[in-house]
């Protein structure tokens, strides 16, 4: 159907704005790689904005030789994918049983879940009880408060209310236990939904902060948030104790190259699972 000359207007007005907000957006992130790459002489003057200015990668090579930056980097990556892992398996199997008729009690256990998204504890007591089980300054400390999320078990269990009941049926007369149905069924029907709530999972635990933050002391224990919130805050301090680096590099220009280097790795994930994401909230939101 041909277009008025008003949609016409109306379509080059609202590409205009988006591109503006897009641009707007991505700005910051430009600026900083710019930075990342210029020589200390442009960023003290204040002279890199968008472009690299004396291109170089010595704040990368200064970082990525950095003994504490790999230990977070990788303890990091072991984190966020060990901790979807464990996320995923718990989430799918909460929702599943969530969606049973015949589970006693089960909008009073639903009820439960949804009353921590609004009441929690507090910072205190959940300290106290990490510490009585022996968590803190524990790896699975990192882990293990994560992998619930009540949002993502109400998403999936949404997302199985609207797979056909007479899969399963047929499924139970030919003698398919509970398991059997759920891990070759339900799951590989639900590819979308897992990849949606996989990457929220992804998200939160490679941004993990205030946990590492407040429960952890060892140095092996820094994730990759706290190590560039240390850098951050400390990086004068270190530029201090190596003269080498002050005549090659700009404290700006390493804490740049850090953002870059911690920001990477999970925005190299996003245009794998963007199809499945997108598909993921749309079905796990809509119901027939």
């Amino acid at each position: 159907m041909k277009k008025t000359r008003s949609e016409k207007i109306f379509n080059v007005f609202n590409i205009c704005i988006l591109s503006l907000l897009g641009f707007s957006c991505i700005m910051p992130f430009i600026h900083i790689i710019a930075k990342s790459m210029s020589e200390e002489i442009y960023v003290l003057a204040n002279e890199v904005i968008f472009i690299p200015k004396g291109f170089n990668i010595n704040a990368y090579k200064y970082i990525m030789f950095n003994n504490q930056f790999r230990t977070s980097f990788i303890l990091t990556v072991s984190i966020t994918v060990l901790g979807t892992a464990i996320a995923l398996l718990t989430t799918s199997m909460t929702a599943y049983v969530l969606t049973r008729q015949d589970l006693p009690g089960k909008t009073f256990i639903a009820v439960l879940y949804i009353f921590t998204m609004f009441f929690g504890g507090g910072m205190i007591a959940t300290y106290i009880l990490y510490k009585q089980i022996g968590l803190i300054d524990n790896f699975w400390v990192l882990v293990f408060p994560a992998s619930i999320n009540p949002f993502n078990i109400i998403l999936m269990r949404n997302f199985y209310d609207s797979i056909s009941p007479s899969l399963e049926e047929s499924a139970k007369i030919d003698g398919a236990s509970n398991f059997r149905i759920l891990f070759k069924i339900v799951i590989p029907l639900s590819k979308a939904a897992m990849a949606t709530i996989g990457l929220f999972f992804a998200v939160t635990y490679w941004n993990s902060f205030i946990g590492a933050l407040l429960y952890t002391t060892k140095r092996e224990l820094m994730t990759i948030q706290l190590y560039l919130r240390n850098m951050l805050t400390a990086i004068d301090n270190l530029m201090e104790t190596n003269s080498e680096m002050l005549d090659t590099l700009a404290t700006e220009t390493v804490r740049a190259a850090t953002i870059i280097a911690a920001m990477l790795p999970i925005l190299l994930i996003y245009p794998f699972v963007q199809k499945y994401f997108v598909m993921g909230i749309m079905v796990g939101a809509i119901k027939e």
